[in-house]
């Protein structure tokens, strides 16, 4: 059984305590800091993780290279970097390694075997359990990846052991069952979902006048996610897309409080404009 414990709250943390034969593969950026026992190394490939490459990448070394090929293609297709990080202990009797996000919010375990197979979006996926396979999974209709606006790509975990995922902001868990077995979602929000959920994507608006008026002026895009089934989802509550042109346009705008870089008479430059602009 893996031993871990999620610190923080806004910004968290996760800390994996590994033991002699255990091993833990994330994804690129996400390692924070180890203990001196415990090594980790880039793997190209996804079967590499288990330690079954031999088996899994035919005879010879073409075979090596074409399963690494296809497995790297995989993950470039997810939208992920091209490599895993694995890491395991290499003396002692245990050592720490811990994993943080790139954005703001909550980390969440999931053991997989509860499941059979949990789909992931993209930015979703943290860190796992050797026992846990990964591969790529298209959605059931490809319409709903070319117009979602998560790409049609999903991550597909299963097997056995701990997967852990992260939101931007909270998470928030739903079964569209308790809401008449379909609901509606932000593209952006969704983090993920188990097997028994059907994922779509749908206009926002039954005309063309009020798709207009939604591109125009709704500010939320032209589609909602439709997910429908009983079965696990999860949200976050913050959608990363929008965070960013938020970011971005805080930015680009001077402010009078702005010090950074110079940016003070920039700022004074804008205050005695809207002074002017009033008087």
């Amino acid at each position: 059984m893996l031993n871990y414990k999620i610190v923080g709250n806004a910004m968290q943390q996760l800390v994996v305590e590994l033991s002699a034969g255990q091993t833990m593969y994330s994804e690129a950026g996400k390692f924070l800091w180890k203990t001196d026992n415990i090594q980790f190394e880039t793997s190209f490939n996804v079967s590499d993780k288990k330690g079954y490459f031999e088996q899994k990448g035919g005879s010879g070394m073409l075979g090596k290279f074409m399963d690494t090929a296809v497995n790297v293609g995989k993950r470039k297709l997810a939208g992920e970097s091209a490599a895993f990080q694995v890491f395991n202990i290499t003396h002692g009797n245990s050592g720490l390694v811990t994993f943080a996000q790139t954005i703001p919010g909550e980390i969440k375990a999931l053991n997989i075997e509860e499941f059979g197979e949990f789909y992931v979006q993209r930015d979703g996926f943290l860190a796992a359990e050797n026992t846990v396979d990964f591969d790529i999974a298209l959605t059931k209709k490809v319409g709903a990846g070319i117009f979602g606006g998560e790409g049609f790509i999903l991550e597909k975990f299963s097997d056995v052991g701990t997967l852990f995922i992260g939101a931007c902001g909270n998470f928030i868990e739903l079964n569209p069952a308790d809401y008449g077995g379909r609901i509606q979602i932000d593209t952006g929000a969704i983090v993920g979902f188990d097997r028994n959920i059907s994922y779509d994507v749908e206009w926002v608006g039954k005309s063309v006048g009020q798709v207009a008026k939604n591109m125009l002026f709704g500010g939320e895009g032209l589609f909602l996610a439709t997910l429908s089934g009983n079965g696990k989802v999860i949200l976050q509550s913050m959608n990363i897309n929008s965070l960013a042109k938020t970011l971005f346009r805080s930015a680009t705008k001077s402010s009078p409080e702005d010090r950074s870089n110079g940016n003070l008479l920039g700022g004074l430059g804008s205050l005695l404009g809207e002074f002017g602009d009033k008087y």
